[in-house]
C-alpha cells in the first residue's frame, strides 16, 4: 500500500467512527448537517457529566480538586445567587478571569440561568473592556481581584458597576445554598450562550455570537475526532477566555466527563512538571508552546507517557518540532486543527496518523463542516485551485452581536467568509496559503494591524503609522511598527508605553522604526506594506 493509500485508509477509518448525521433547519435559513444525538445546551453537558461521572475529578487547579458532583453543586448554588441578584436569561455578563476554578464555576452558573457569558482576555486594557461592555450591554462583570483596577469606571461602562470577585465566588456559592433554586429550563439551542470579541478590519472588535447549538457541536466534534473519553485529563494552558480553551478543552472535556487541569500561566518547565504529575493525556496548544517544551531539559526527563493527544492550531507546526516530538513521545498523536472564533473553534482537523504525510495541510473537514473554496465573484473552484475558504455548519456563528453591517459583510448564504486563501485537494485535505485580511499571527494570537495602527495614530506627534509582522522562529511573527512623526522626539519606549495602556500586551509593538519621510503609498494612496516588509527584512540581514 503506497503512502497516499495509507492516508486515505486513515481518513476512512476516522470518518467511519463519526456520529450519525441528519439535515436540520436552523437560524431560519440554514440547512445544516447536525448530530441528532446531542445535549441541547451548554449546561446540559455538565448536568449529564455529573449524572454519569459524579465521583470523578472534573477540575484541578492550584487551589484544589473538584469532582463532578461537587462542581455541579457549586454551580447550582452560584446560579441561585446570580438569579437572586436579578440576572436573568439573556443578560450579558463579562468575565475578566484567568485559568482557575472560579472561571469554570462562574461560566457554568451563567449557563445554568441562560445568561450570556462574555469572556475577555486577561491582557485586555480598560478602553477595550469599556467598548465591549457598552457594545453588548453588559450588566455585570466577574473579575479576578488582581485585575479589578483594570475594570473601567461607571462613566464609560455603567453596566460594570456590579462586580463579582472571582476569589470570593466559592464562598458566595456556599452561602447561597439556602436560596430558592434558579428556575431556568435548558436554553433554546439557537440562543446565544457566549459572546467572544474578535478584532475587526475596521479596528473595532466584533462580538461573535456563539450559540448552544454551535458549542455543543464543537464539543462533540472534538470528542469524536480526537477519541476523547471520561478517562482523559486535559491541560488548559491556553486562555479559558479564548475559543480554543473554552470550547476545545472546557466544553469538550466536560462533555465526555473528563478532567480539566487548569494552569494559570504557561511556563514550559512548569507545564512539563504539571503534565507529568497529573498524568495529562490531552491538550491543545499553539505550536510555539511545543517548541518551547522541546528546549527544556526537563522534557526528556519527565514521565509524559500518559500523553496521547497533542492538538495544535493557530500557526504551522515546524517539521523539525513534529519529528522531535515523535522521537521523544512515540505514543503522542499530533492533530492539527483549523478554525476561528466564528466557527466556534474547529472546522478542519488532521486525522490521527496523517500529520507526517501532510505537513503542509491543516487536515480535512469535520463531519458537520462544509468547506468551500470560492473565487472573488462567489463561484466554487475545483479541487487544487486556490481561493477564499468559506465555512458552513452548525458550529458557525449566526453573526455578530448588534452589528448587522459586519454580519452582512462576512457571512453569505449561511457560510462564514474566512478571509483565508487556501485549497482542498482531491482527498479532501485543506491547505492554507495566505490571508486576505491584514492580520498578524503572534504565537497563535491574531492581531489586526489596523487596530494597533489606530492606537498609534492617536499618539501626539504621530502623523501616520503602519504595523507589519517581523518573522520570528518561535512565535511566527512579532509586532513591528513604522512610525512617521517628523516634528516629535519620540522613542520606542514611549510608543510602547502609549500602546501598553490601550492594548493587550501581545499587541504592543516589540520594535519600532521611525521614518522621517512619509510611509510609501501607491498612486491610489494605498499603503505599500509589502515594501515595508521588504525593508524590514533588509534591515534584519
Amino acid at each position: 500500500m503506497n503512502e497516499q493509500d495509507t492516508h486515505g485508509a486513515s481518513v476512512a477509518r476516522w470518518w467511519s467512527q463519526a456520529p450519525r448525521l441528519r439535515a436540520e433547519l436552523h437560524y431560519r435559513e440554514r440547512v445544516l448537517r447536525c448530530m441528532p444525538e446531542r445535549p441541547k445546551s451548554v449546561f446540559a453537558l455538565l448536568r449529564r457529566a455529573a449524572e454519569q461521572h459524579g465521583a470523578r475529578e472534573a477540575v484541578v487547579d492550584a487551589q484544589g480538586r473538584h469532582t463532578y458532583s461537587s462542581f455541579l453543586r457549586d454551580v447550582e448554588n452560584l446560579a441561585r445567587r446570580f438569579a437572586a441578584d436579578g440576572i436573568v436569561a439573556g443578560d450579558r455578563v463579562m468575565m475578566l478571569a484567568g485559568n482557575h476554578y472560579p472561571f469554570m464555576l462562574a461560566f457554568f452558573a451563567l449557563q445554568r440561568i441562560g445568561a450570556v457569558a462574555v469572556p475577555a482576555g486577561i491582557r485586555e486594557q480598560a478602553p477595550a473592556l469599556a467598548y465591549m461592555a457598552v457594545q453588548c450591554g453588559a450588566i455585570a462583570i466577574i473579575v479576578d481581584a488582581a485585575l479589578d483596577e483594570r475594570v473601567p469606571s461607571a462613566e464609560p461602562a455603567p453596566g460594570l458597576a456590579r462586580r463579582y470577585i472571582c476569589e470570593e465566588l466559592p464562598a458566595l456559592a456556599a452561602a447561597a445554598a439556602e436560596l430558592p433554586p434558579a428556575a431556568q429550563p435548558d436554553a433554546p439551542e439557537e440562543a446565544v450562550a457566549v459572546i467572544l470579541y474578535t478584532s475587526g478590519t475596521t479596528g473595532k472588535p466584533k462580538g461573535a455570537m456563539l450559540t448552544h447549538l454551535g458549542i455543543v457541536h464543537s464539543a462533540l466534534h472534538y470528542a469524536a475526532c480526537m477519541g476523547l473519553a471520561h478517562t482523559d485529563r486535559s491541560a488548559l494552558v491556553v486562555p479559558a477566555s479564548h475559543v480554543t480553551g473554552l470550547v476545545g478543552i472546557v466544553a469538550a472535556l466536560v462533555h465526555v466527563g473528563g478532567c480539566v487541569l487548569m494552569l494559570e500561566q504557561f511556563k514550559a518547565a512548569d507545564f512539563i512538571a504539571f503534565a507529568a504529575r497529573e498524568r495529562m493525556t490531552h491538550t491543545v496548544m499553539v505550536p510555539a508552546m511545543y517548541s518551547l517544551c522541546l528546549l527544556q531539559k526537563e522534557f526528556g526527563q519527565a514521565d509524559l507517557s500518559a500523553w496521547r493527544i497533542g492538538g495544535y492550531g493557530g500557526a504551522p507546526m515546524p517539521p523539525a518540532a513534529i519529528e522531535a516530538l515523535a522521537a521523544a513521545l512515540p505514543r503522542l498523536t499530533l492533530m492539527n486543527a483549523y478554525g476561528a472564533t466564528e466557527t466556534t473553534s474547529p472546522a478542519v482537523m488532521m486525522p490521527p496518523g496523517a500529520t507526517l504525510g501532510h505537513g503542509d495541510s491543516v487536515g480535512v473537514a469535520l463531519p458537520c463542516a462544509d468547506i468551500l473554496v470560492m473565487d472573488d465573484v462567489g463561484m466554487e473552484l475545483p479541487p487544487g485551485e486556490t481561493g477564499e475558504l468559506w465555512i458552513g455548519g452548525p458550529m458557525v456563528v449566526p453573526g455578530y452581536w448588534d452589528d448587522a453591517a459586519a454580519t452582512a459583510r462576512e457571512f453569505s448564504g449561511g457560510y462564514w467568509r474566512s478571509g483565508d486563501l487556501g485549497s482542498i485537494d482531491a482527498q479532501g485535505f485543506v491547505r492554507i496559503f495566505d490571508r486576505k485580511k491584514d492580520m498578524l499571527n503572534r504565537g497563535g494570537f491574531k492581531i489586526y494591524s489596523v487596530e494597533v495602527e489606530h492606537v498609534l495614530a492617536a499618539m501626539p506627534g504621530v502623523v501616520e503609522a503602519a504595523v507589519v509582522g517581523r518573522p520570528c522562529p518561535v512565535l511566527g511573527e512579532r509586532v513591528h511598527a513604522y512610525v512617521h512623526a517628523p516634528d516629535a522626539e519620540l522613542t520606542q519606549e514611549a510608543v510602547q508605553a502609549w500602546c501598553a495602556a490601550r492594548l493587550a500586551d501581545y499587541k504592543v509593538p516589540e520594535s519600532v522604526i521611525f521614518s522621517a519621510q512619509p510611509l510609501p503609498r501607491n498612486a491610489n494612496g494605498k499603503l505599500l506594506k509589502r515594501s515595508l516588509r521588504e525593508r524590514l527584512e533588509q534591515n534584519s540581514e
